[in-house]
């Protein structure tokens, strides 16, 4: 079981965390964004908030080393909405 204390750990538990939120409030820009290819256009606002506060709240040398508020958003927001009809795949 990972260790909660080490910090890649809390930042990677902070991103999903995030992400979570992002998607919760955002049903209906999700769908629309991933069947019109303008996700990212459509959530712009909410990743840029929601990565700024991510960043604040890591430790630098983790936000230096890892990318895991991306890996997230690959992770959580695009891979688990793969039944949504898209142009892209």
């Amino acid at each position: 079981m990972p260790d909660p204390r080490d910090p890649h750990e809390r930042a990677k538990r902070l991103a999903r965390l995030i992400v979570s939120d992002i998607i919760i409030y955002n049903q209906d820009k999700i769908v629309e964004g991933i069947k019109q290819d303008t996700l990212f256009d459509l959530l712009k606002e909410d990743i840029e908030v929601g990565r700024a506060y991510y960043e604040k709240n890591i430790d630098a040398a983790v936000a230096e080393q890892s990318d895991y508020f991306n890996h997230a958003l690959v992770d959580i927001l695009i891979k688990g909405r793969g039944n949504t009809p898209s142009k892209i795949w």
